[in-house]
C-alpha cells in the first residue's frame, strides 16, 4: 500500500448526514472520513450503524441529506444520471449474496457490465478471459452459477466488479455467506487486488477477523456517527468508544468475559490479573519478575494471541497464588500499566483498568 501521508484521497465524507425521512435518528450524522487511495479500510459497527448507507453514498446510489461526498476530489451531489453512471464504472461492488444472473454463464455474468457499456465483443471476450484467469476460475467460463460453489460464485462476483477496471472496490459483507476456508481464500484475493492493481477497497463488515486479516485502517460507526478511526492496530489497541471496545473483544479470544471469569475463579482459587500482549512485553516481564521476587506463583490460565497488522495482539490472564501480602505486592507492581486489569475476588468484576482493552 502506498504511504498514506502522501497518498491522494479516494473518498472523502465532509460532515455527511443522511436522513431517510422516517421517525427516529438519521442513518448518518455529521460523518467526516477520508479514505486514501490504495488503502483497504474496514467499516465496522453494530447492525443499523449506517455501514451500508455509507457505501451507497460512495457510488451515488444514495445522495447525502447534508454535507458532501467527494470521489477523487469531485462532489457528485446533484449529478445527472449519466454522470453517476460514469462514476459507477469506476466503483466496483461485491455483494454478500453474489447477485449473479442464473440464466447467464460465468463469462456472461462477468462481461455483462462491459456489454451494457458498449465495449466491442472481441475486447469483451479478451477482458473476461483475463479476469477469470486472475481470480482463478478460467475453467468455469461456460458454467452456470447454479453449478458453482459459494467461493466460486464470489470469485465471479469479484471478476465482474473488476471488469471496468475500477479504482475503488466496495465489498459489502462479501464474506458473510462463506465458510472459513473460502473466506480466507477470498480475503487473499482481495489483498492481491489491492497490492497488484492498487485498487482502493472499502470493506463493509461485522466480522472482526476480516478487519484483522486485510485492512490497513478501520472506521467504527455507531447509530450513524463515526466513533473511532485510525490504523487497525491503533484502534484495536486503544479504542476510544464503548462500541469499539465491545467489537474488539471478539478479535482475539484473550480477554475473559464475565461468565468465563466466574468459571476461572471457581476452578482456580487465587487472584486473577489480565495483562495485554502488545509489541512491548514489559507488563508480562514485570509480573513474572515481581512474582519471582515475592515468592508468588504466576500461572497463565487463560488467553489468546493473534497477529494484527504483522504485530502481536492479545491478552493473558494470570493466576497469582501465595501469601496475601506478597500477592498484593505483585499486583501493585503492574497495576499502573495501561490495559492491565486486576479482577476483583468476586468473579465478574474488574478492580483496576486504565481504559484500554487488553
Amino acid at each position: 500500500m502506498a504511504d498514506h501521508t502522501v497518498a491522494p484521497t479516494a473518498v472523502e465524507f465532509d460532515n455527511v448526514g443522511k436522513d431517510f425521512g422516517k421517525s427516529g435518528r438519521p442513518a448518518l450524522a455529521g460523518v467526516g472520513l477520508t479514505v486514501a487511495s490504495g488503502e483497504i479500510i474496514g467499516i465496522i459497527g453494530p447492525s443499523g450503524a449506517g455501514k451500508s448507507t455509507l457505501a451507497r453514498l460512495i457510488n451515488g446510489l444514495e445522495a447525502p441529506t447534508s454535507g458532501r461526498v467527494l470521489v477523487h476530489g469531485r462532489d457528485h451531489t446533484g449529478a445527472s444520471e449519466r454522470e453517476l453512471n460514469r462514476l459507477r464504472t469506476d466503483i466496483g461492488m461485491i455483494f454478500q449474496q453474489f447477485n449473479l444472473f442464473a440464466s447467464r454463464t460465468v463469462a456472461g455474468n462477468v462481461g455483462f457490465g462491459l456489454r451494457v457499456s458498449g465495449v466491442p465483443k472481441a475486447q469483451r471476450i479478451e477482458r473476461v478471459a483475463e479476469l477469470l484467469d486472475f481470480v482463478g476460475i478460467a475453467d468455469k467460463a461456460d458454467a452456470r452459477p447454479a453449478s458453482l460453489s459459494g467461493g466460486q460464485k464470489q470469485r465471479v462476483g469479484i471478476a465482474r466488479a473488476l471488469a471496468t477496471s475500477p479504482s475503488i472496490l466496495i465489498a459489502d459483507e462479501a464474506t458473510s455467506a462463506l465458510d472459513p476456508q473460502t473466506t480466507a481464500e477470498t480475503l487473499r484475493l482481495l489483498r492481491r487486488i489491492n497490492e497488484e492493481l492498487g485498487t482502493t477497497i472499502v470493506v463493509i463488515t461485522h466480522e472482526m477477523d476480516v478487519v484483522r486479516e486485510i485492512c490497513h485502517s478501520v472506521a467504527v460507526l455507531d447509530q450513524g456517527a463515526l466513533v473511532d478511526r485510525g490504523d487497525v492496530y491503533q484502534v484495536f489497541s486503544e479504542p476510544t468508544s464503548d462500541v469499539t471496545r465491545g467489537l474488539v473483544q471478539y478479535a482475539v479470544a484473550g480477554v475473559p468475559d464475565r461468565d468465563v471469569l466466574g468459571e476461572l475463579s471457581r476452578r482456580h482459587p487465587g487472584r486473577l490479573i489480565t495483562v495485554p500482549v502488545r509489541d512491548d512485553p514489559t507488563p508480562q516481564i514485570e509480573i513474572t519478575t515481581a512474582a519471582a521476587h515475592h515468592d508468588v506463583s504466576a500461572t497463565v490460565i487463560h488467553g489468546g494471541i493473534a497477529e494484527l497488522a504483522g504485530r502481536p495482539f492479545g491478552a493473558l490472564t494470570f493466576l497469582l497464588t501465595g501469601h496475601d501480602d506478597a500477592v498484593e505486592s505483585v499486583l501493585a507492581a503492574v497495576a499502573a500499566r495501561p490495559g492491565v486489569v486486576i479482577h476483583d475476588p468476586d468473579a465478574g468484576t474488574e478492580a483496576t483498568t486504565e481504559g484500554e482493552v487488553p
